[in-house]
């Protein structure tokens, strides 16, 4: 198979066989009863799913940004606290934690960062760098760059979800909700935020758990919980 990619393509070109990727949106609706019968609730969780066989390689030549500032210290798209002087970055597609070489097509500098976000959503960029990743590239000043995406350290992309089952400033309520949970069988977590909020969450679901899942909550009178993927 021949490879290739152009200046200004912003899609990536995967190098290897019977690659696809798209967004797609699952339309779920989930039974339960309740004190006037049978309702239907309507579950929608958007996704971006790669599905990849025999992948080798990832290109992609596009717009770089920088972010940082206001959001060093903000929890990061897969749950980890945004580092600003970490080699990171935000991509669309990536799975968390793919190793990328970005260029700067400009001058040549090269840097390695891991996916941990998602992003950018402005115009045509491809990637949302840390400061520390721009600084290497020399184009913290510019703000953009025109670079080279890039690795070949790419893994099948499994996609799990996260369940957060409420929100609580009050800890007590936070504790009586995880014992519920878990006396209905459940392996909740509390995760305490920056802002000293309590999340209470169910982890690591698969796409197929995670309808059967909700609509046990749902059984439990846990109303709309808020579905995530990681």
């Amino acid at each position: 198979m021949c490879h290739f990619y152009t200046q200004g393509q912003s899609e990536p070109v995967f190098h290897g066989k019977n690659v696809s990727i798209g967004v797609y949106a699952f339309h779920k609706y989930i039974l339960f009863l309740s004190d006037t019968g049978i309702m239907k609730r309507y579950l929608l969780i958007i996704t971006t799913a790669l599905i990849i066989n025999n992948l080798s390689a990832f290109e992609q030549i596009g717009i770089a940004s920088w972010y940082g500032g206001k959001f060093h210290g903000r929890q990061t798209a897969n749950g980890e606290i945004f580092n600003t002087n970490d080699l990171t970055a935000a991509h669309k597609d990536l799975p968390f934690n793919t190793v990328v070489n970005v260029t700067n097509m400009a001058n040549g500098k090269t840097v390695s960062v891991r996916i941990n976000d998602r992003g950018p959503y402005v115009g045509d960029r491809v990637i949302d760098l840390s400061y520390a990743a721009a600084k290497a590239l020399d184009m913290v000043r510019s703000g953009t760059a025109d670079v080279l995406v890039e690795t070949n350290e790419f893994e099948e992309l499994k996609i799990t979800f996260n369940i957060q089952i409420g929100a609580y400033k009050t800890i007590e309520y936070a504790r009586e909700m995880k014992i519920r949970l878990e006396s209905a069988g459940f392996s909740p977590v509390a995760e305490l935020t920056n802002s000293g909020i309590t999340r209470i969450l169910i982890k690591n679901i698969s796409e197929e758990q995670t309808f059967p899942i909700v609509n046990r909550l749902a059984q439990l009178g846990i109303r709309n919980p808020l579905v995530k993927q990681n």
